[in-house]
């Protein structure tokens, strides 16, 4: 499965609510629309929670290097990230670069 995502400096995900199967590999295409760098990362509640407070100890200028399960997406650039999700539920994708995520900048994804 093939997801394309945008990421915008109006503090937004799109899309806003995903869909993906479990135990399979999903890739998302991710596009930074903006002008700022943008982050794209993937998790339950806990891990966006514990990455936003490792950008906040950082200063929140974004992460140094991709991860398995998050991206750092420059102004006008196009990445793909891979992620398998393990079990059904619910998770989300966030931008952690200061301010972001409290502003808004996250996105639903439903493991089916």
């Amino acid at each position: 499965m093939t997801i394309a995502v945008t990421l915008s400096d109006t503090m937004r995900i799109e899309p806003m609510a995903m869909e993906v199967r479990a135990g399979e590999p999903t890739t998302f295409i991710v596009t930074n629309a903006g002008k700022i760098v943008h982050e794209f990362t993937l998790g339950d509640g806990t891990v966006q929670d514990e990455h936003e407070q490792e950008m906040i100890a950082m200063g929140g200028m974004g992460m140094t290097s991709d991860e398995p399960n998050a991206i750092s997406v420059a102004p006008g650039e196009t990445k793909e990230l891979v992620f398998t999700f393990e079990m059904p539920g619910m998770s989300l994708a966030g931008c952690h670069v200061m301010g972001h995520y409290p502003a808004g900048m996250k996105a639903t994804i439903s493991v089916i």
